[in-house]
């Protein structure tokens, strides 16, 4: 079974602790806090290449959700976009599998 990186999210929002947008998701990744960060596809280069830094430096996996960021933020039921998400705990989402599946 398949699961649905959109549900899976937005039971994330529910359930667990995440953080949205960039400059706190950095802060998350600076202090190595972070499970995992979901990055939309059309995240600027620079930003981009900072997440992508300190998600190493922390051995945190990166997870590009393939959309826009309008996308992702209409993904996780927010009118606004969203460029990046920090996962501090999945909750009752599976969103970590999901991670590792496309890994």
């Amino acid at each position: 079974m398949s699961l649905s990186l959109e549900r899976e999210l937005r039971n994330l929002l529910k359930t667990g602790v995440a953080y949205l947008g960039v400059k706190q998701t950095m802060k998350v990744l600076m202090h190595g806090k972070a499970k995992l960060v979901v990055i939309a596809e059309n995240i600027p280069p620079e930003y981009r290449s900072r997440i992508h830094y300190y998600a190493k430096l922390s051995n945190t996996p990166v997870l590009v959700y393939k959309g826009t960021s309008v996308e992702l933020g209409l993904a996780i039921g927010k009118p606004f976009r969203v460029s990046a998400i920090a996962v501090i705990d999945e909750g009752a989402s599976r969103i970590l599998e999901i991670a590792e599946e496309r890994a």
